[in-house]
């Protein structure tokens, strides 16, 4: 059995940190899930079939990455796809807090399943979807912060909501 990797987010939208993460991971596992978590404490741009139509459309040319989407918590979804490992992205110390605490939760839940943090690049280190929605929000250009199909998706976004 291959090694296998279940990359979670809400992901809303996808950033080139997000890609980052998720091509490097790519690297290391034999399959990556990249998986559309729901977050409850979130108010999404995009609806989760958007959120996992862009994924699976920025990540095409990756062969071992699977987009989708769950709505249960995160270790059943990696106990069904028999992953050893959850794959997180950290950009900075306050990340790092809390990705400790989900990861301690996650070890509760299921013992056996690793979570492996990976630093994300120095030039997406400030980088976060919240941002990325309030510099498009006001027409900013986010042309080094997406790619052009998620740069396309928030224009349009934003012209159906002014």
């Amino acid at each position: 059995m291959g090694s296998i990797a279940v990359c979670p987010g809400s992901f809303d939208p996808v950033t080139k940190g997000h890609l980052d993460i998720i091509k490097r991971g790519a690297n290391v596992f034999d399959t990556v899930y990249v998986v559309v978590l729901n977050n409850s404490s979130k108010n999404p741009l995009f609806t989760v079939e958007e959120r996992v139509e862009l994924l699976q459309k920025v990540t095409s040319s990756l062969p071992n990455i699977v987009v989708e989407s769950h709505s249960g918590l995160l270790m059943e979804y990696a106990k069904q796809k028999k992953a050893s490992t959850i794959l997180r992205g950290l950009r900075a110390v306050s990340d790092f807090e809390y990705e400790m605490q989900i990861t301690s939760v996650n070890r509760v839940i299921e013992k056996d399943i690793e979570t492996l943090f990976m630093m994300t690049n120095n030039q997406y280190s400030f980088l976060s979807s919240s941002i990325v929605k309030e510099v498009a929000k006001y027409g900013g250009d986010v042309s080094e912060l997406v790619p052009p199909l998620v740069k396309e998706a928030l224009a349009q976004k934003f012209q159906q909501h002014t």
